[in-house]
């Protein structure tokens, strides 16, 4: 302490002192550089302090004792003013805690806090596995696109893709795994791009498309320019045919007569060397397992191309059975073995049965409207068609030139060759070729629709299909 400074000319303010360093109160008239320390600074001034505060016995010692607050405190309340009451500084206790409601809120918080747990665990789970399964597919999609690099269709981003198709404008047609649309690449080469849905299956139609059609090259398949896998946007980009699909010529009559017979023959002779190509060309046997008019996409000169791998399926050529877990494919084309292996076990006759049913379609749709007096919906055309040309009756077939007749009887016939209920009785694509391309008509098959007795199989259950069934499956998509 220096001497010649008066004890109450600075104080050490205990509330605001600690351990480590004093805070002390001067004079606004004293010099710093006379206190004991060279390390203090000022901090603040004080100017509304009595001077008689700094004579007292005590300086600076401030206290109050109303309101007071302490008891609350000690209670761990808050102290409030009391506003009704007419005593000055008058107080109550509060707690900041809401009351009345309360326990009921607890209760209710101690019944459903565990079941909005599980709840949460369930959702959580699910999102879990559908994240997890979504991973599973996009790291098989990735692998499988590495091991491919060496085939080569382009690979393109979805940026690429929105650009060739300006942004999605010109849609072509929609299905149940995507939409196609209309696009053309930088050289002027115009591409019917199919933008896959992500919602179905787990990326087995993609790698089925990209991992067969990618492969092969002939010139009744449809050719794969390149594809897109960017995150979960996925696309395949195909070479655009401008006369759209068969199914668009063959659903009328105007239609074929558009085509005309010699052209449609064309076209089943065409159709069936690509399906033996499939079947016996490649490395592995791809079973298409949805041949159907829709599939069937015509170029600029009515030649037509297979498309649409979604569903397929590849073996090696000894395999003669294939494994399923369910049925695939479109309701009319659908082989019987496919529903029920009562008629055999699945193999590639199955694409068989489908060429033979487009075959029928070709000639006059999958139902007959002239049907003889006969409700329509008991008669299955196939069966129907069947019965008029054994008994050697006419079919009501539109005939514009000589030879069209010939046409037409070989085009039934051969499909129903195709459509033998039990695959052992039909013939392979090669042998539908030969028959297809003869200058002769083929002889009959056997009856499918009749059972060995004679009656007819559509009324009986024996070991073959009801009415009922026979309608679903003549039902196309």
């Amino acid at each position: 302490m220096n001497p010649n400074i008066p004890d109450y000319s600075y104080y050490a303010v205990p509330c605001l002192s600690s351990p480590d360093y004093d805070i002390i109160k001067v004079r606004s008239y004293d010099y710093l550089y006379e206190l004991p320390t060279y390390s203090c600074s000022k901090m603040f001034d004080i100017q509304s302090i009595p001077y008689a505060v700094f004579e007292s016995p005590d300086p600076l010692f401030l206290n109050w004792s109303r309101p007071v607050c302490r008891d609350c405190e000690a209670t761990g309340k808050h102290c409030r003013l009391k506003n009704d009451s007419w005593i000055l500084y008058d107080t109550e206790c509060y707690s900041s805690k809401p009351e009345g409601p309360v326990p009921k809120l607890r209760v209710a918080g101690e019944v459903l806090g565990p079941l909005l747990a599980v709840l949460l665990a369930i959702a959580s789970y699910r999102i879990y596995s559908s994240t997890k399964l979504k991973k599973e597919s996009d790291m098989k999609i990735e692998q499988f696109l590495v091991d491919y690099k060496g085939l080569k269709p382009t690979r393109y981003l979805y940026a690429d893709i929105k650009n060739i198709t300006d942004n999605f404008s010109e849609k072509l047609g929609e299905g149940g795994y995507g939409t196609v649309y209309k696009g053309k690449l930088s050289n002027d080469v115009f591409v019917a791009i199919k933008v896959l849905n992500n919602s179905k299956g787990n990326g087995e139609e993609f790698i089925n498309e990209v991992g067969t059609i990618g492969k092969i090259h002939h010139v009744n398949v449809v050719r794969l320019v390149g594809y897109c896998a960017d995150g979960f946007r996925r696309a395949l980009v195909y070479e655009f045919l401008p006369n759209d699909s068969l199914q668009k010529f063959i659903s009328s009559e105007k239609g074929r007569c558009l085509l005309g017979w010699e052209r449609l023959h064309h076209i089943a002779v065409d159709l069936a060397k690509g399906i033996e190509y499939l079947h016996q060309g490649c490395e592995q046997r791809i079973l298409h397992f949805d041949i159907k008019s829709n599939n069937v996409l015509l170029d600029d000169n009515y030649n037509p191309k297979i498309s649409d791998f979604g569903l397929a399926k590849l073996c090696s050529k000894e395999q003669s059975i294939v494994s399923m877990t369910a049925a695939r494919g479109t309701i009319g084309y659908i082989a019987l073995e496919v529903f029920s292996r009562n008629f055999g076990n699945v193999s590639y006759k199955s694409d068989v049965y489908s060429f033979g049913m487009l075959l029928l379609e070709m000639v006059g749709g999958l139902k007959k409207n002239d049907t003889g007096g006969q409700d329509k919906s008991q008669v299955y055309f196939p069966e129907w068609i069947y019965n008029k040309l054994d008994q050697g009756e006419e079919i009501a077939i539109q005939i514009e030139k000589e030879g069209d007749d010939k046409i037409v009887r070989k085009l039934m016939i051969v499909g129903l060759w195709c459509i033998q209920w039990y695959p052992v009785e039909r013939p392979s694509m090669k042998v539908v070729i030969q028959m297809l391309e003869s200058e002769e008509i083929p002889s009959m098959p056997s009856n499918p629709f009749t059972s060995t007795n004679g009656t007819n199989t559509a009324a009986t259950t024996r070991g073959r299909i009801t009415r009922s069934e026979l309608e679903v499956i003549s039902e196309s998509e």
